[in-house]
């Protein structure tokens, strides 16, 4: 019989802050990133906005409703400074300990996804500081991410909730590094001098000592999952050259970056787009477990207006939007829905980002659109099918 499918949802911009998930959060400040954040606040304020953040953007009630939708699991991004040892910024770990009480009373999964690191390991603004990319080149700080791989596990690995570590959220290699070093600009070019794209070969040695540190914490059914790098083909000797023990490689497909690879903004482009995914992940699937752990249901098309890839309002904001018929806007999102489901179970299932957003589609029009990225929404707006989760 074959495995369940992973049907989850990420809990995005909760612990580790996104400024477009959360806008108003940063009001008042010029930061754009949750590093320059607390350079601008009081540590009074800081504390308040972070604290009142955190208590209400997630909730026990999202839990419960998150499976009552038919969801399993939830993947929940998590900073390097969870463990609060990193000031200025707040540690977490309270509020993860939460997630797991609920988790395991609402009989949810949860992948713990390390989703920032040191100076950043992507250069995004959801990697922590945008516009910077050096982690990887300063080993007391590879040191420090592992230790912290090493303290999640040993913390939760006998929660029955915990269904797995994911060591490092999208590492920037090469070709998406490129791409995205023109969104994402530095604050302080002296900060960002020396930024690189992360290798394979150094993420190769990075996911072999993250294991080696994992595996014999971990029971071993729990998993270790590794990021792809943006590049599903560059795994097959990692994953049979070693003996790997339920390892998992995670790939993020987006609608909006198969526009910025030359898609057309329309439905049956998007579709085709898709199922060549799809194509891939089977294959690789053959060995090696494959998760799609971020997708979405944003694309230029339904948003009425090309968005370049997804740049969102917070960075420049795009007039003239056309709107679809409501009916045939729910009716696009739910085909889409059903296109990506099925091509992300050719692998082992998937995680849709995200469940929330802390933003106002109606007051501020330069929104309108974006809110396909949040699960809660969509089902709100029967964008989503249940029957189809």
């Amino acid at each position: 019989m074959e495995q369940d499918k992973i049907k989850g949802v990420n809990l995005g911009g909760w612990l580790v802050l996104e400024k477009w998930m959360a806008p108003h959060l940063f009001d008042g400040t010029n930061a754009d990133d949750e590093y320059y954040l607390p350079q601008e606040l009081s540590e009074k304020e800081y504390l308040a906005r972070i604290t009142q953040h955190r208590s209400n953007f997630i909730t026990e009630a999202d839990f419960l409703r998150i499976a009552s939708a038919g969801f399993n699991l939830v993947r929940i991004p998590v900073p390097y400074f969870i463990f609060g040892d990193r000031k200025p910024f707040i540690g977490a770990i309270d509020e993860l300990d939460r997630a797991f009480n609920w988790a395991e009373a609402y009989g949810l999964k949860i992948l713990i996804d390390l989703h920032t690191a040191p100076d950043s390991q992507n250069g995004f603004d959801n990697g922590g500081i945008s516009g910077v990319c050096k982690w990887a080149q300063e080993p007391t700080e590879v040191e420090f991410e592992l230790s912290v791989l090493e303290r999640l596990a040993k913390r939760y690995h006998d929660r029955t909730a915990l269904y797995g570590i994911e060591v490092l959220n999208e590492p920037a290699t090469e070709k998406m590094f490129k791409s995205m070093t023109t969104r994402y600009l530095p604050r302080d070019p002296k900060k960002a001098a020396g930024s690189a794209a992360i290798t394979f070969e150094f993420l190769y040695d990075f996911y072999q000592r993250a294991y080696e540190i994992l595996r014999p914490i971990l029971p071993n059914d729990k998993v270790i999952m590794f990021h792809d790098g943006f590049d599903l083909s560059k795994w097959h000797a990692f994953f049979t050259e070693n003996d790997f023990e339920n390892v998992v490689l995670d790939t993020h497909q987006y609608l909006m970056v198969a526009e910025m690879e030359g898609a057309e903004l329309n439905p049956a482009a998007y579709e085709k787009a898709m199922n060549k995914i799809g194509d891939q992940i089977a294959a690789v699937n053959r060995y090696v477990p494959v998760f799609v752990g971020e997708w979405t249901l944003f694309n230029s098309y339904t948003a009425g207006i090309n968005t370049q890839g997804g740049i969102n309002p917070t960075q420049q904001e795009f007039k003239g939007a056309k709107h679809l018929d409501p009916a045939e806007l729910a009716k696009v999102y739910q085909k889409l829905w059903q296109i990506q489901v099925t091509n992300w179970n050719r692998g082992i299932g998937y995680a849709f980002w995200t469940w929330k957003l802390n933003i106002d589609t109606i007051n501020e029009p330069a929104w309108y659109g974006w809110d396909s990225w949040a699960a809660s929404r969509a089902l709100d707006r029967h964008w989503i099918n249940p029957k189809d989760i």
